[in-house]
């Protein structure tokens, strides 16, 4: 059959193009930023309409282009960034494909306004959808605006797909955030609606431009140099850490960058003061030569990769390792607390490769129950010792009573955790059993969450959450995005026990907890929550919401650390006997307990 081989028109070829480079208007914002910042741009006015898809329109104070350059701008794979195959290998430039502009315009109502400062005249050029543009000479100021209307109104497939008109305009926002971030120079507004929301005025360094943006936090700036690897880290306190690590912002050579590789070695880098899975709030700022990042492989720029990767990385660990005070990272101390002993670390690096979710003895945050002062080496930022609840973790009903406090706790036969024998606590992390054919290792917090996350998804299916109201609303500071999130499913967070509203474009006011996890941080235990219910891309809200109350069961569970006493460690196997689809392992997938039969045990003695 022939004719099956053809070659695609220019405007085919350029939607295609935008497929990939314009995934929603926070893309197009994302794209027209970076050629302002190319462009020597100090002064940047994003305006959005709609959300973006009405209307877009990005002015900066940059180069602009002459008549001549103009036209060619709006030519697949045209760029005054690079010349030669060679350049591609020491970029210094946020843009360099020279796609962004066909490909924007050829899915939207584009005008482009130009003008060079030694010029009287502006260029103006308008082009719908890819048809054959027009261009005139007007006048405007030096500088280059590009405003875009009507996005995706020649791709409805493409346009149905996008999120509220708040969803969008959250997006749209961040995306100025993480630009505002990588140039403290750079005087950023952003109007919507007609209303201007956020200025970001210039600021005197990097380290200056976090703390205006992330007010509320108490950052510590560390910076450091090592194997031709600078970094510049601006982060928050670690009560402050969320799970994941969406609170933390990531740049190479002033490249914004998703690079879950790089975030782990920022967080490995605390040692024992985060569990793993958890990131500091806050920016780290990565330099090193051009030559040794690959930018050109993510089609949106938003990845890297590195040539010596397992260098970089060790290096940013050590750095900030020996900023904290971790110094086991950086070989032998030099002043400060002593190196941490090889225990710590062998647990430490076993406790990385644990899924997520999965706790680790580590020094508990503020508002976490403790029964031992944390170790001052692990806490830089001087965290007091959180005070224990003096009622226990488990209430102890006469069942569970033993004759005497220090015998050990027998229970009445019932279930198969009620049937055991308690022995004791080992390393106030396990509980020691005996069954009639085995010993039983219990893990006391992987158990206690099971048991919560059984009680709040049950309680959650008949809407029966039981809630603490504060004394006084916790102010949670969160992104634009999460703000939008719990203004638009509001009823469905109450469903969760989380009485929460959105009080600012970028702070929640929390007003009850389920009464189940009353001892978790408001602040933590929503942004928690907020991060598995955001992290779900096209699901459904509600598919998210067994991982959202298996998050918050963890906040509330028992810790790795805490000392439980014979019965409160009888009453908290009771509890398991209740949980009617238990499986053996905790909501995040860990094992609860490990057995090891009497035969097996007695064979291994010899006997």
């Amino acid at each position: 059959m022939s004719g099956r081989i053809r070659v695609l028109d220019d405007a085919l070829v350029d939607q295609i193009a935008a497929g990939e480079v314009v995934e929603r208007p926070a893309s197009v914002v994302k794209e027209l930023l970076e050629n302002a910042l190319d462009a020597g741009a100090t002064s940047v006015t994003v305006e959005v309409e709609g959300g973006g898809v009405e209307r877009i329109r990005v002015a900066d104070d940059g180069a602009g282009m002459t008549p001549e350059e103009a036209p060619l701008a709006l030519r697949r794979h045209a760029t005054s960034k690079i010349a030669s195959a060679q350049d591609l290998h020491a970029l210094d430039t946020l843009g360099f494909r020279g796609e962004a502009l066909p490909s924007i315009a050829s899915v939207s109502r584009f005008t482009l306004t130009t003008r060079t400062s030694d010029v009287v005249s502006a260029t103006r050029i308008r082009l719908d959808g890819g048809e054959p543009p027009t261009v005139e000479e007007i006048g405007a100021a030096p500088g280059t605006s590009v405003e875009v209307t009507d996005l995706f109104y020649n791709v409805p497939a493409r346009r149905k797909f996008l999120k509220s008109q708040a969803t969008e305009s959250a997006h749209v926002a961040d995306t100025c955030l993480r630009t505002a971030l990588s140039r403290p120079g750079l005087r950023l507004v952003l109007v919507r609606g007609g209303r201007r929301v956020r200025e970001w005025l210039p600021a005197p360094d990097r380290a200056a431009r976090a703390k205006a943006v992330f007010p509320r936090e108490t950052l510590r700036e560390m910076a450091a140099e090592r194997d031709g690897v600078r970094v510049l880290a601006v982060l928050g306190a670690p009560e402050r850490a969320r799970t994941g690590a969406t609170g933390l912002h990531l740049f190479v050579n002033g490249r914004p960058v998703r690079d879950r590789s790089l975030a782990r070695a920022v967080g490995f880098a605390y040692g024992s003061v985060l569990p793993p899975g958890r990131y500091p709030t806050g920016v780290v700022y990565l330099d090193l030569d051009p030559a040794e990042v690959d930018v050109n492989v993510h089609p949106q720029k938003a990845e890297v990769r590195f040539a010596r990767g397992r260098k970089i990385l060790d290096a940013v660990t050590r750095m900030l390792a020996t900023q904290l005070g971790t110094a086991a990272w950086s070989g032998p101390a030099t002043s400060g607390p002593a190196t941490r002993g090889p225990e710590f670390w062998a647990a430490r690096l076993a406790g990385e490769t644990a899924p997520r979710g999965a706790s680790a003895p580590s020094v508990p945050s503020a508002g976490a129950p403790t029964s031992q002062p944390p170790d001052r080496e692990a806490d830089p930022w001087g965290l007091g010792p959180a005070m224990r609840e003096k009622s226990p973790p488990y209430p102890v009903t006469p069942a569970d009573a033993s004759p005497s406090s220090g015998q050990h706790a027998l229970l009445p036969r019932g279930g198969p955790f009620g049937s055991m024998r308690v022995l004791g606590q080992v390393r106030r992390m396990l509980i020691v059993c005996e069954g009639e054919h085995a010993l039983h290792l219990i893990d006391q917090h992987a158990a206690d969450e099971r048991v919560r996350f059984h009680r709040l998804r049950r309680s959650h299916q008949v809407r029966e959450v039981s809630t603490q109201r504060l004394l006084f609303p916790a102010r949670v500071e969160v992104t634009a995005r999460e703000a939008t999130l719990v203004d638009e499913h509001r009823d469905e967070l109450l469903g969760l026990g989380l009485d929460c509203a959105a009080v600012g474009e970028r702070t929640v006011a929390v007003h009850a907890v389920p009464t189940l996890v009353r001892r978790a941080a408001p602040d933590r235990l929503l942004g928690d929550v907020l991060d598995e219910l955001s992290r779900d891309g096209d699901r459904a809200f509600g598919d998210a919401l067994d991982t959202a109350l298996a998050t918050m069961a963890c906040h509330g569970a028992i810790r790795a650390g805490d000392q439980l006493s014979p019965e409160e460690c009888a009453a908290l196997l009771r509890s398991l006997d209740e949980v009617d689809d238990f499986a053996g392992h905790c909501p995040h997938g860990r094992p609860i307990a490990f057995s090891a039969p009497f035969g097996d045990i007695e064979r291994r003695l010899g006997r």
